[in-house]
């Protein structure tokens, strides 16, 4: 059967649970996020333009580029496209982390380019699935409404995100103590859920995971790359670089799946590619993060050793002079 003709399995109470499980992600986030890190960027702005650039204009349009070069099925692409439109994933920042990048630059950049994601995303997805020679169709057979899917996307991201915001700003304490196991509890439940969403529909997953694993590896790897590069040429230092290359590179997929059941029916190519891109996109993203930390790590051993032995030579030197003299 075509991929494009399957729909996945999925009640009507686990789209709830998966709501309140993305709502809580950006509640989560929100907790984290403080009025600084808004202004931070205006002090900044080069690496948050940077960041936009990359996600709202060059994402979209590579990924618009890869699927017709994949050549793969309409629902495929177009759950590609819905992927590179959703907003950057909050375990961007714990990546960052890992890496030894600049946290406080994750956090800003993550916040800013959620409430813009907010009005952006509906706009983006119907523009570049309409553009697309086979997934037009989709888009068209759905009549995706762009109106709607704001209102959807503000209940499950913008509102929690709002009253996260508040609550910081009122008991900053409180979010203080909250907001770490807000995070990792959000990620694990959602991560769960795409595993359960998964193996509900594994029959399906198994005959069209071969195709999905290709595209979402590569599509993964290009949006990484992309990010790496963007703060390459800005010029970004490396700690910089590290924060721009996971706020690119990792993509909220859960929202993405969220929107695949409740505008397209549960498509079985965009729901597949959605649902491995959450995962796929978490082991991608430690594994860099683990690397370059430990690249980093080395590097600052070699630095260091090469500034002490640069100050045992001068030591050495001034002790022979003042034994000459």
């Amino acid at each position: 059967m075509n991929i494009d003709d399957v729909v996945l399995n999925f009640t009507p109470g686990s789209m709830i649970a998966l709501n309140v499980v993305l709502g809580f992600i950006m509640f989560g986030i929100a907790l984290d996020t403080a009025p600084s890190d808004f202004k931070a960027v205006l002090k900044a702005p080069k690496a948050m333009i940077l960041a936009l650039v990359a996600q709202i204009v060059l994402l979209p349009a590579v990924t618009f580029g890869l699927t017709l070069l994949l050549n793969v099925q309409a629902s495929i692409a177009l759950g590609m496209i819905l992927v590179a439109c959703c907003p950057p994933g909050n375990i961007s920042q714990v990546l960052t982390y890992r890496a030894r990048g600049n946290v406080a630059l994750s956090v800003s950049m993550t916040a800013v380019a959620n409430v813009i994601y907010i009005f952006l995303l509906p706009v983006s997805v119907v523009f570049w699935g309409s553009l697309h020679p086979t997934a037009r169709d989709i888009v068209t057979t759905v009549s995706l409404d762009g109106w709607e899917m704001l209102l959807e996307i503000f209940l499950i991201i913008g509102l929690p995100f709002f009253a996260g915001l508040a609550i910081r700003a009122k008991w900053p304490r409180f979010a203080g103590r909250v907001q770490p196991y807000a995070r990792w509890i959000s990620l694990a439940a959602l991560v769960g859920f795409i595993v359960i969403a998964l193996v509900g529909n594994w029959t399906i997953f198994m005959a069209y995971i071969g195709i999905v694993l290709v595209a979402v590896f590569l599509h993964d790897a290009v949006a990484l790359g992309l990010g790496y590069a963007s703060a390459r040429i800005g010029g970004l230092p490396s700690r910089e670089r590290k924060a721009l290359t996971f706020e690119v590179g990792i993509r909220n997929a859960g929202l993405g799946l969220g929107l695949v059941f409740a505008f397209f029916g549960g498509i079985g190519g965009m729901a597949i590619v959605a649902g491995w891109w959450g995962i796929w996109d978490i082991i991608a993203g430690l594994t860099l993060a683990t690397v370059w930390a430990r690249v980093t790590k080395r590097a600052d051993a070699a630095r260091a050793a090469s500034l002490d032995g640069d100050a045992s030579a001068v030591a050495g030197t001034a002790d022979g002079s003042g034994a000459s003299a």
